[in-house]
């Protein structure tokens, strides 16, 4: 079967209060209209289609990379309008799937049930039932249970809003008899527009069958035309993400307070997630690994038995296995780790190589450094990597131990085994295997006199 995916896009989303077209705006860290693409992709032999009018060079900017077919709607004049403007690529003989591009949780299953209804004389309509069906287009069926059109909200009089069966928009059908019924709409409505679900009662007078089918949920096939709506339907897709997870094995301590916004690549047995925890980008998570409360962790690569701590940001950094992080620590991009690190409380690591078994576990920064293994890194360490202009490598070798409250004067490198004294500032190479210290002179001053405070007259 060849199939053509029309995907409408062209509304400018009023209700949203916004700048951007409604179709950018993101669920789980993915716009609207690339959760409506990526689904499309899933269906073989197909061709995408998408219609665009506010906002046409945003969208088409945000999907630039792939494979689409863009066509703009320059007159917002309906939904039979917007896909007339796409008439001209419609192939005769092909299956032509109609989706909307504000429309993201409908799911792969559902396609291919509705599809599995066209053919020649069967035109294959996907309908909810709603507790409430205010503001959605009405399905009209006869005596027969029969589907003879559809009638808009606007247009609807009291008995036919009392139907419960709502229209979803979505619907398949050949290639053919389409072409045929878009030059056949008119715009005598209320809204003076080209109502896309016209074609329904066109394809009854010309003797084709209506099959339906339904979604599996009401959320599957719910629009977003405001923040609420927005909101809801996160809520919705992040439940989905946590229970796909929780049926891998993973630990969630409450699967409400858990986002994923991309993709997790890989993730092992025995996996703890605590409460506001956030995955963002491509993420992969090896086996034993806990990850405690209020975590961002994005494009990170994490090995076996690692524990990362409360309140800890992991961005595009690895992290190897048997290794502790946090609390309250920040891992930078190109940030590397390898096996058995400790990298505790209020530590930053930037672009960095830590070595095996090293150690920076306290109130540090380390940046444009090369750590050596079984390194011990003494708190308020920092090397001073900037000098305002260009940034610098500090090399600190294996077993070397720093003091704390050392600042290492990039470029420097600190010799294997070598010891700095506790407030030092190193600007010059130190050996191997010495102790190297600087410090000025300490003091005393006798009868010195603290200042103290004047009352106030």
């Amino acid at each position: 079967m060849t199939l053509i995916t029309i995907i409408l896009a062209a509304g400018k989303g009023t209700r949203m209060c916004s700048q951007s077209p409604k179709v950018l705006h993101s669920i789980g860290g993915k716009s609207l209209l690339r959760h409506v693409y990526d689904l499309s992709t899933k269906l073989e032999n197909n061709t995408i289609h998408v219609v665009i009018g506010h906002g046409a060079q945003q969208v088409k900017s945000s999907l630039s990379t792939l494979s689409i077919h863009w066509v703009e709607q320059t007159q917002q004049l309906g939904t039979g309008h917007a896909v007339q403007q796409v008439g001209g690529a419609i192939g005769e003989d092909a299956t032509v799937l109609i989706l909307y591009g504000d429309v993201p949780l409908l799911q792969e299953s559902t396609l291919h049930r509705l599809l599995s209804n066209v053919n020649e004389k069967t035109l294959s309509l996907l309908t909810v039932n709603l507790k409430n069906s205010t503001g959605y287009g009405r399905i009209v069926r006869n005596e027969n249970n029969e589907v003879l059109r559809i009638v808009e909200e606007k247009d609807a009089n009291d008995i036919e809003k009392t139907i419960k069966e709502a229209n979803t928009g979505i619907l398949a059908v050949q290639g053919r008899a389409l072409k045929k019924w878009l030059t056949q709409l008119n715009n005598n409505n209320a809204q003076g527009e080209y109502y896309l679900t016209d074609i329904i009662a066109l394809a009854v007078a010309d003797g084709f069958h209506i099959a339906t089918c339904f979604p599996e949920s009401e959320d599957e096939v719910l629009g977003v035309n405001d923040k609420l709506q927005l909101a809801h339907l996160e809520r919705v897709y992040q439940l989905q993400q946590a229970r796909q997870l929780m049926q891998r094995g993973v630990t969630l301590r409450d699967p409400a307070r858990f986002d994923v916004r991309g993709t997790i690549l890989e993730i092992g047995q025995d996996v703890e997630i605590d409460i506001n925890v956030i995955l963002e980008g491509n993420t992969k998570i090896g086996n034993n690994v806990k990850i405690g409360a209020n975590t961002s962790i994005k494009n990170a690569i994490i090995g076996d038995n690692v524990e990362i701590l409360s309140n800890c940001v992991i961005d595009n950094a690895v992290i190897g296995q048997n290794s502790r992080i946090g609390p309250f620590a920040r891992l930078r991009p190109e940030s590397v780790l390898s096996n058995d690190t400790h990298i505790g409380n209020f530590v930053e690591i930037k672009k960095s190589h830590i070595g095996q078994g090293s150690k920076v576990n306290h109130l540090s920064y380390i940046g444009d450094a090369l750590v050596g293994c079984q390194v011990n890194i003494g708190a308020g360490t920092i090397t001073c990597n900037y000098d305002g202009v260009n940034k610098s490598q500090t090399i600190i070798e294996d077993g070397a131990f720093i003091g704390s409250n050392t600042q290492l004067v990039a470029p420097v490198t600190v010799g294997e085994n070598a010891t700095i004294g506790a407030g030092s500032t190193i600007t010059k190479d130190t050996p191997a295997r010495q102790l190297t210290l600087s410090r000025a002179k300490q003091v005393s001053v006798i009868n010195w006199q603290r200042p103290i405070k004047k009352e106030k007259l």
